[in-house]
């Protein structure tokens, strides 16, 4: 089973905390780690927005993907939230098996 390190931004540190113990209490990241304050630049509807934002970034498996994204989704502000995936090439073997054990979904 491969681990993904996900990117998310929210709108406000309440929301990121909302989405993140879903995430968590529902098995689908193991860890969320929010970061309040970031800046955002980005186009939007052809105008240029500038807005506070609130970084998310989880750890989960290949297998809980889809879900958590889903999940996202539904309970995010933003009509197109920002989700990206991307596959852990490597690191600590103890860390990458708590992921697993953290998601994995009851029998």
């Amino acid at each position: 089973m491969s681990e993904y390190w996900i990117y998310m931004t929210a709108g406000s540190s309440d929301e990121a905390g909302r989405i993140g113990r879903q995430l968590i209490e529902s098995r689908l990241a193991a860890c969320v780690n929010i970061i309040d304050g970031m800046n955002s630049l980005y186009m939007w509807e052809g105008e240029l927005q500038e807005d506070r934002e609130t970084v998310l970034i989880a750890k989960t498996t290949e297998g809980r993907l889809p879900r958590l994204i889903e999940t996202v989704k539904e309970m995010h502000s933003y009509e197109c939230p920002c989700v990206l995936s991307l596959p852990v090439a490597g690191g600590n073997t103890e860390f990458l098996d708590w992921i697993r054990r953290e998601v994995a979904e009851a029998p």
